[in-house]
C-alpha cells in the first residue's frame, strides 16, 4: 500500500525507520529488511547511519533483490545547514553516503536553525543551543532548490506545527509533500492531522508505540506511563483480531492514511509490523484507542534549549 504525494510520486505506507539502529549492524538490518519485503526507510543526517544504510540497500540492489526505482529514501537535513550555502552541500554529502542516485523525499529535520558546523571537524554535528539566524524560508527555498537540480524528488517538512506550516504555504512554490511528526494514542494531534488533510500534505508518524521508543534512554514520561503495548484497550483489541499489540497501534494510524516508520530487530517482529495492513479496525475501535490521548509529546522543538534533542526521531 503506498500515499500519493503532491509532488505526483508514491511513497508506502508502512516503512522501516533507521533511528537508533547500531552502526556495527545497520548493513545488515537494512538488507534484511528489504529482504523481508520493506521498501521506504526512513533516515536522518543525525543519526550517523546513512553510510551503513546505503549499503545495505546496494547490496539488496547489486544481488537483484531490488532495483533502485523500488526502494523510497526519506532523509533530512540537520539544524546546523540551514543557511541556504549550506543546504546543497549538506543534502549532496548525504546522497554520496547512499550512494542511490538521488533521494526520494528530503525533510527538514527540525524548524529550529543552529550555528553552523564544519563537516570537517565534526560530522553528524550534535544537538547544541547556539542558534542561527536563518529563517524557515530561505532554508525551504534552498531545498525547492534540490527539487530543481533532480537531486530530490520531493521535499518535506518534520516537527512543525500548524502555525508554521501555514506560514510556509505562503510562500513555498514547491508544497510540502510529507509533515512527520510524533503521533501515537498518547498523542493523537487531531487538528494538526485534520490541517494536513485539507492542504493535501500527507503525515508520516514517528515514535508510533509512544514510551516504548524512550523506555531505554530512561525518560520519566515513558517509565511512568503504561506501555501501549500493555494498554487494556489495546491488548483487548488486539485479542479480538488475533493481531499483536504493535499491529493495533499502526493499523490505527495506517488506516487513517498516516504513515509509519516502525523499526525492528526481531526478524518476526519485522514481518509483522509489514503485516500491519491485512486487517481493518472497526470505527469504534479506532475511536476508543484514540480517546487514549492525553498530550504526551516527547519531543518538544520549543524546548531547544534541553539537550541531547540530537536523540530525538
Amino acid at each position: 500500500m503506498s500515499i500519493k504525494l503532491s509532488s505526483g510520486h508514491a511513497m508506502p505506507l508502512v516503512g522501516f525507520g533507521l533511528w537508533k539502529v547500531d552502526n556495527a549492524t545497520c548493513a545488515d538490518t537494512v538488507y534484511n529488511a528489504i529482504k523481508a519485503g520493506y521498501r521506504l526507510f526512513d533516515g536522518a543526517c543525525d543519526y550517523g547511519n546513512e553510510k551503513e544504510a546505503g549499503q545495505g540497500m546496494r547490496r539488496a540492489i547489486d544481488e537483484g533483490l531490488v532495483q533502485r526505482k523500488d526502494l523510497f529514501l526519506t532523509t533530512k537535513l540537520w539544524n546546523t545547514f540551514h543557511a541556504p550555502e549550506h543546504v546543497g552541500p549538506a543534502c549532496r554529502r548525504q546522497l554520496e553516503e547512499y550512494g542511490l542516485g538521488y533521494i526520494d523525499l528530503y525533510l527538514m529535520h527540525f524548524p529550529v536553525a543552529l550555528k553552523y558546523v564544519d563537516p570537517s571537524t565534526k560530522y553528524p554535528p550534535s544537538w547544541s543551543t547556539d542558534l542561527a539566524d536563518v529563517p524557515i524560508q530561505a532554508t525551504w527555498q534552498a531545498m525547492e532548490g534540490l527539487v530543481k537540480d533532480g537531486i530530490v524528488r520531493s521535499i518535506g517538512i518534520s516537527n512543525f506545527q500548524g502555525s508554521l506550516i501555514l506560514d510556509l504555504l505562503r510562500y513555498a512554490k514547491i508544497q510540502p509533500a510529507v509533515l512527520q511528526v510524533e503521533h501515537h494514542p498518547y498523542l493523537t494531534q487531531p487538528a494538526l492531522m485534520d490541517l494536513c488533510k485539507l492542504k493535501g500534505i500527507a503525515v508520516t508518524a514517528y515514535s508510533s508505540f509512544g514510551p516504548s521508543s524512550f523506555v531505554e534512554l530512561g525518560w520519566a514520561k515513558a517509565l511512568t506511563n503504561t506501555v501501549l503495548f500493555e494498554h487494556k484497550t489495546v491488548t483487548g483489541i488486539a485479542s479480538a483480531h488475533k493481531k499483536t499489540p504493535a499491529q493495533v497501534l499502526l493499523r490505527w494510524a495506517t488506516q487513517r492514511g498516516i504513515a509509519v516508520i516502525p523499526k525492528s530487530n526481531n526478524k518476526e517482529r519485522l514481518v509483522q509490523n509489514l503485516q500491519c495492513t491485512d486487517f481493518n479496525l472497526d470505527t469504534k475501535e479506532i475511536e476508543e484507542i484514540s480517546k487514549l490521548n492525553f498530550g504526551l509529546r516527547f519531543n518538544d522543538p520549543a524546548d531547544y534549549m534541553k539537550p541531547p534533542i540530537s536523540i530525538f526521531a
